[in-house]
């Protein structure tokens, strides 16, 4: 005989001690401890140079998005923290009164980590895909890569990958270009 699974609740979640982040997938609670620098600074730096052209429409940007760091998704039953997220403005013209969002992004970003990379690229890919995200970014501050990936009938193609100090346009943001040197601790 087998244990039956107990699903993991939002209460699960709430539980956790403050330097733990929580997610539920497919019913399972998964945590990992909050990032290390390299990873922080990978997150701070991406999120304000997409921000500046793209929420703020400064810089030659066009504007149009909002861009988050770490804003708590649930799609169905799943409760994602992608590292950042963005929504095109003309589908979500305000922020909700929630903590959350049930509205998919437009774009998620994950920067991955030894302690996330199996789930993210296993586990909330998939997720993503099927709640619509149009686009995906995977960043690896210790390869010094960025892989960006456009979602076509539920399954990611990848568009490319960069890396180092190479300098690109890079779909959905590709109206700027966007020095990847900066996003390294190095």
């Amino acid at each position: 005989m087998t244990a039956a699974h107990k699903f993991a609740t939002y209460d699960d979640l709430l539980a956790l001690p403050e330097n733990m982040v929580g997610e539920i997938i497919h019913g399972s609670l998964h945590t990992h401890p909050r990032p290390r620098p390299r990873h922080a600074l990978a997150e701070t730096v991406l999120g304000g140079a997409l921000n500046t052209p793209f929420g703020q429409g400064r810089d030659g940007g066009p504007g149009g998005w909002w861009i988050l760091v770490e804003p708590e998704l649930h799609l169905g039953a799943d409760v994602l923290v992608p590292d950042l997220a963005g929504w095109r403005r003309e589908r979500l013209p305000r922020l909700p009164d929630a903590a959350w969002f049930e509205l998919a992004p437009d774009w998620v970003c994950e920067i991955l980590s030894p302690a996330t990379a199996r789930t993210n690229r296993a586990l909330k890919l998939p997720r993503y895909a099927a709640a619509g995200v149009a686009h995906c970014w995977l960043v690896d501050p210790d390869a010094r890569t960025l892989e960006a990936y456009e979602n076509q009938s539920g399954r990611w193609l990848l568009l490319g990958a960069w890396g180092g100090d190479d300098a690109a346009r890079i779909a959905p943001f590709d109206a700027v270009e966007l020095g990847l040197a900066a996003l390294w601790a190095d």
